[in-house]
């Protein structure tokens, strides 16, 4: 039976291949807890051990586990019967798996019962579930609950929560979105007043809740009636009781196994997280940054089953005396399926690295105030400002082309429910909307574009490429993206930036993956290829939207209104 760590040949490659020493020194904190904890390790060295065992045991509760009842988890979906929601029961199997493994505190340090592992491990962890089954990848995802507590929170909210998180007797959830407040947070109206006995008690209505019906839910919630937008907003830590109701479950294209909530709070005490006020400007948004990676990270994972569905069957299914992969239109398409994946896969686990090294510099600074980290902290924050976006719009994007074009290798077969690759192909288009469409991604990336924070990384990545002719590709790729950025400067309209932001963010994200996979190709003749690939069909991309952008007149953004209202 397969194991979803030890068959893929690309996540064995990065970890064998992307020195994360200086993650792991920042992370263990030198070693420190190797004479508190057992399992705590003592080198570099013993920390990689340890996360490629974690993966390996994971990778086979995958394979062999929760892949099998992916489909009738998809069938039977999460139901909702008198007031309460019920998972399906290979989902309630799956997660007690998880849980005796000691998978849900995954980033959670060993103080509070965590394994102590960094993003960048959770990310492929995330990667494997999402294969299995992307349903569940919901919910073992939603580690970024107990995350965020254990980043703001008190000491004693960590003692409090943190340990049950770990060992699997609470779920999580995050409670943003509400009927009228969806992308834009700003406008969230659920009422969070403090009573006279000195507790915080929430009011009000909130929808399309992932997991709504967890144990603790982080609410976004109005606690400054007096002050509009982002600043009268705070973050509330609650524990389900009876001042909670879900109204109902949605029924969904996909993702069947994760309920999705209508849930209300009446007169519900609740924990105030961190201050007043940053409840959406700091701790919401570094709550979904989390969320959008591991979105990110989901997005690789169910590609990944997709391309696996349609290789099997490009090379068992016969027509015109030979297997259907030998036909050059069907293997062009598993090729570029199988080098968007990698590429996808590099971004996001080199984002991860970013974000572990930010979360880790900033962790230093907040407990030891030596400014001489700030500088590492400040460069890092930047650049994981544009990663994470682009990530989630490259990988999420990703997984919705190879969906499609895996089911369009299976033909009609394939737009039936005796193939998987229908459920996979539904599963897949919830993950360029939730956590932030990607056009909302676009609006979070296009800052690191236009004032040169990509093209600072840019010239970072590039020293590290020792191959000539990738690198020729991409100084071709940064003089297009360079020429764009000046022209859309010169122009000076901002409705027309925005026009052509996509584009401009599409070029970054080319330039970047160029960057990181011509690295990869010094150390692998078969990455030296995937990169070839990669880089020429950039290059071409490239170039029509640089032809697209310096040749259209501004005054195209005032066509809006006479080709929509004829």
């Amino acid at each position: 039976m397969p194991n979803f760590y030890k068959d893929n040949k690309d996540i064995l490659f990065l970890l064998d291949n992307i020195d994360i020493s200086k993650i792991i020194l920042l992370r263990e904190k030198d070693f420190k807890e190797k004479d508190i904890y057992e399992y705590a390790p003592s080198s570099v060295e013993d920390a990689m051990e340890n996360y490629k065992i974690a993966l390996d045991i994971l990778g086979d509760i995958c394979g062999n586990v929760v892949a099998p009842m992916a489909k009738d988890v998809d069938i039977e979906g999460a139901r909702f019967e008198n007031g309460e929601v019920h998972y399906a029961n290979g989902t309630k199997e799956a997660l007690q798996r998880l849980t005796q493994a000691d998978f849900m505190g995954f980033t959670i340090p060993r103080k509070y019962g965590g394994l102590n592992f960094p993003k960048t491990i959770y990310s492929l962890a995330i990667e494997m579930v999402s294969r299995a089954d992307a349903s569940l990848m919901n919910l073992f995802g939603l580690q970024e609950i107990s995350e965020t507590i254990y980043r703001f929170g008190t000491e004693a909210q960590r003692k409090k929560y943190l340990p049950k998180f770990c060992s699997g007797e609470y779920t999580g959830a995050m409670a943003l979105t509400e009927p009228d407040a969806g992308s834009d947070l700003q406008a969230v109206s659920l009422k969070a007043h403090l009573g006279n006995d000195g507790r915080w008690y929430l009011d009000g209505v909130k929808r399309f809740i992932t997991n709504g019906c967890a144990d603790i839910i982080l609410v976004l919630a109005r606690s400054e009636p007096n002050i509009k937008g982002a600043r009268g907003l705070s973050l509330f830590i609650y524990k389900r009781d009876e001042h909670i109701k879900i109204r109902r479950i949605e029924e969904k294209l996909g993702i069947h196994g994760s309920p999705t909530c209508e849930i209300m709070f009446t007169h519900a005490p609740a924990e105030l997280l961190g201050e007043r006020k940053l409840g959406l400007v700091k701790y919401t948004f570094s709550l979904m940054n989390g969320a959008r990676l591991g979105v990110a990270a989901q997005g690789v994972g169910i590609a990944e089953a997709a391309y696996r569905m349609a290789y099997d069957y490009a090379s068992s299914r016969k027509q015109f005396g030979s297997s259907i992969i030998e036909f050059p239109q069907v293997y062009e398409m598993l090729i570029n399926m199988k080098v968007d994946i990698e590429a996808a896969r590099r971004l996001v686990y080199f984002t991860s690295n970013i974000v572990d090294l930010k979360e880790s510099f900033e962790e230093r600074l907040a407990n030891s105030g030596d400014k001489t980290l700030k500088k590492e902290f400040k460069q890092y924050s930047r650049y994981a400002s544009f990663l994470t976006p682009m990530s989630k719009i490259f990988a999420t994007e990703m997984a919705n082309r190879v969906a499609y074009d895996a089911l369009q290798i299976h033909g009609g077969v394939g737009y039936t429910k005796d193939f998987e690759i229908e459920r996979v192909y539904r599963d897949a288009r919830i993950t360029n909307i939730y956590e932030g469409t990607t056009q909302l991604q676009v609006h979070a990336a296009i800052g690191g574009v236009i004032t040169g924070g990509v093209m600072n990384l840019t010239d970072e990545l590039i020293l590290k490429i020792n191959d000539s002719n990738l690198k020729q590709g991409i100084f071709e790729l940064k003089e297009c993206l360079d020429s764009c950025i000046k022209h859309i400067k010169e122009v000076g309209d901002s409705q027309f930036q925005h026009y052509h932001a996509r584009r401009l963010v599409e070029l970054g994200i080319f330039l970047i993956t160029s960057c990181l996979l011509a690295i990869d190709a010094k150390k692998d003749l078969r990455k030296q290829k995937v990169a070839d690939i990669f880089l020429n069909r950039a290059i071409a991309k490239s170039h029509e939207y640089k032809k697209y952008i310096l040749s259209i007149p501004p005054s195209v953004i005032n066509f809006k209104n006479e080709i929509l209202n004829d």
